[in-house]
């Protein structure tokens, strides 16, 4: 077999495989809870996550059905919890098997990324949802001083949002413990965040978050979000970086 050949030949094995360790990963994920002695396993991976309840009363909210909250916090937010415990018991036992290839290994790996970006992008989501969405005075100032003014945040936030519309990812507005400034991030996936940053407000652009209620229509759903901003949490979040900055205890 040519070199050439046996590489995609190689290639093709490997994707395969890898494939079935992740479907008996997400098949396992049921039977997450019966596992005998948790704390038996290496504690990093320990299947121990459980879907956070919401904060606020998916029947209360402006623009944004119940129906579709219900079915993006029980389907796609909880879909990734059960997964992400399954792919932990996992990682346990293909770490204890000597025999794991590496690269199966790294496929788990990956995995293990997404589903972990998947959970805690999903947890700030519905974490800022439920407020009435205006912000104080003093969230609008502090806002404001890293953009020039809060209405020329807000014009940037829903522009990388618009754009992200019809496809996947998130919109973020975080606050970087390396530099100390507050910026949008664009996020294409659960894969990729920026580096030492803390989110304050996050918005779903993947289409499970709006398109059950406005289809194709993003830019309507952009503003259904931002009249269910709950800003209390976003000024809790930021308080919480400043101190992690300053060294103070939360």
């Amino acid at each position: 077999m040519s070199d050439p050949s046996r590489r995609h030949f190689l290639q093709v094995a490997s994707f395969a495989t890898a494939g079935t360790v992740l479907v008996d990963a997400a098949q396992a994920a049921d039977k997450v809870e019966g596992v005998a002695d948790v704390s038996a396993l290496i504690p990093a991976f320990a299947p121990v996550h459980k879907p956070a309840p919401l904060s606020f009363d998916p029947a209360k909210l402006n623009g944004l059905s119940e129906k579709l909250i219900r079915s993006h916090w029980e389907n796609n937010y909880g879909g990734s919890v059960k997964t992400l415990n399954a792919v932990k018991q996992k990682l346990a036992q293909a770490l204890a098997d000597k025999d794991t290839p590496p690269f199966l290994y790294d496929d788990l790996k990956r995995e293990h990324l997404m589903r972990t970006g998947s959970v805690v992008f999903h947890e700030l989501y519905f974490g800022n949802l439920g407020g009435n969405g205006t912000a104080d005075a003093e969230l609008r100032k502090q806002i404001g001083a890293a953009f020039g003014d809060f209405d020329a945040w807000e014009t940037e936030f829903r522009r990388v949002g618009a754009g992200l519309g019809g496809g996947s990812g998130w919109v973020v507005l975080g606050y970087n413990l390396h530099s100390g400034q507050i910026e949008n991030y664009w996020l294409a996936d659960h894969l990729h965040a920026p580096a030492a940053t803390l989110p304050l407000l996050v918005m779903d652009m993947y289409e499970h978050s709006y398109q059950m209620d406005y289809g194709a229509a993003a830019a309507k759903y952009i503003d259904a979000f931002f009249r269910n901003i709950r800003w209390e949490s976003v000024a809790e979040r930021l308080a919480h970086a400043r101190r992690a900055v300053s060294g103070k205890p939360s």
